[in-house]
């Protein structure tokens, strides 16, 4: 057989359709065709991660237990706590494993800042390998999404989510992609995920001591241990982060290259004031709640944290704040947990919120709604600068109130200066410094 016969109409066919079409054309398809490519070898990930393997198994495993059938994943946790790197390593090393792959970065920045129809584009470009359809109206992304997409075996990262919307517009539906196709989605909401009825949910954990010192030095000295001197002041700085992988990236890019006393200095002044670009991307959870479930926070992380559930939501219901339901919205979006009928959060929660209090006025703690620290009780107590912020948190039943009982909290908290503002000078007549009722108005 003259394979001539075979070719040459080949060639021809080809040669006609490629001069058919425009050169710029030809060669956007060649580039896009390189580019996708190169990004199936290349991870996009930095190779400089510590205690990832083990989190990536544990999300590997319930993506590829049981059946062969779509299966959607969720991962949750705080801000910072790494559920978008342990999605994207996930990512990069099963995404040629389908016919088409793509990781929606950011999707609840994006909606805020752009809407549903570029994220709607960029997921049917990347999963399709070609330039983005014309899509100007959100529903019918969604129906183009369905045709383009249905029958095909692929994988969706959908990377912090916050609200079921988002979902809709970017039709998350498993009936319409072929068995084997995985999603993964990543938020800081777990109840968002439930809702959806996700397959598994991964909570994201902190880094063990061991880990948390690994990242730290990384950032810090360049290598996997502290350099002589400096190990204390490493434990230190540890302190304030918490096994939370954000913070100790930040705090240890923040020492890269000091001195020791420039560290000793920079720890004291975390003692006072949480680093910033860590509290940013923790304060993104808090911004998102209601007034009264940011009450509940702010409260939770001035006074509460460490108290019996059952006492503060009493207090808090008496508050008219509607406990039990905002109590369960801040543990849903991993603000708050609920251990041993005890509150808790991570410490650097506490800090942010805090932080947010001491920002209604960095000069004046009376101005604030809340006070916790001893100095800046004495300080308004002495200088007398009780402001309206405080009284606005009274109790709407405060008048009713016409004795205070030091060994019931519920009257602490229903006391002139709110729980804020009594708990540490009823702290004080406890420890029998009587002498200060003399400054307390409305306690003497």
């Amino acid at each position: 057989m003259d394979f001539s016969d075979v070719l040459i109409p080949q060639v021809i066919a080809y040669c006609f359709f490629f001069c058919c079409r425009n050169e710029s054309e030809i060669i956007e398809e060649i580039v896009q065709k390189i580019d996708y490519e190169l990004s199936q070898t290349f991870s996009s990930v930095s190779e400089d991660l510590v205690g990832i393997d083990s989190r990536v198994r544990v999300v590997s495993d319930m993506l590829f237990g049981g059946q062969n059938d779509v299966r959607i994943i969720g991962i949750c946790g705080m801000g910072g706590i790494g559920k978008s790197t342990i999605a994207r390593v996930v990512y990069d090393k099963i995404r040629c494993e389908f016919e088409g792959s793509c990781f929606l970065a950011n999707v609840r920045e994006g909606f805020e800042k752009h809407g549903a129809v570029p994220l709607q584009k960029q997921l049917l470009s990347e999963i399709l390998r070609e330039k983005s359809p014309e899509i100007w109206d959100p529903e019918k992304g969604i129906a183009e999404i369905k045709n383009r997409l249905q029958n095909r075996k692929v994988l969706v990262i959908l990377d912090d989510v916050d609200n079921l919307k988002q979902l809709h517009f970017l039709a998350v539906d498993w009936k319409w992609f072929l068995p084997g196709s995985r999603i993964i989605i990543t938020s800081r909401d777990k109840n968002l995920m439930s809702t959806h009825a996700v397959d598994g949910i991964y909570e994201a954990e902190e880094l063990n001591d061991d880990d948390a010192l690994v990242l730290l030095s990384r950032k810090a000295f360049k290598k996997d241990q502290p350099i002589e001197g400096y190990w204390e002041l490493c434990k230190s700085v540890l302190g304030h982060a918490r096994g939370l992988p954000l913070a100790a990236r930040v705090l240890g890019s923040s020492l890269c290259g000091r001195s020791m006393d420039f560290w000793e200095s920079f720890i004291k002044r975390l003692n006072e004031i949480p680093n910033r670009d860590a509290m940013d991307v923790l304060k993104i959870g808090f911004d998102g709640l209601e007034e009264l479930e940011k009450k509940i926070f702010l409260d939770i992380a001035c006074f509460l944290k460490g108290m019996n559930k059952d006492q503060v939501t009493r207090i808090l219901n008496q508050c008219g704040f509607h406990a039990n339901y905002g109590i369960q919205i801040l543990q849903d979006k991993s603000l708050i947990c609920v251990s041993n009928d005890t509150f808790s959060m991570h410490d650097l929660l506490q800090a942010m919120g805090r932080e947010v209090v001491r920002q209604e006025s960095t000069a004046e703690p009376g101005r604030r709604s809340r006070l916790w620290a001893t100095k800046d009780v004495f300080h308004v107590l002495g200088k007398n600068t009780v402001s309206c912020a405080i009284y606005r948190n009274l109790p709407r039943n405060f008048h009713c109130a016409d004795r205070i009982d030091f060994s019931d909290l519920y009257f602490i908290y229903h006391s002139i200066f709110y729980l804020h503002f009594a708990l540490h000078t009823i702290g004080f007549f406890m420890a029998g410094d009587r002498r200060n009722r003399k400054h307390s108005p409305g306690l003497a």
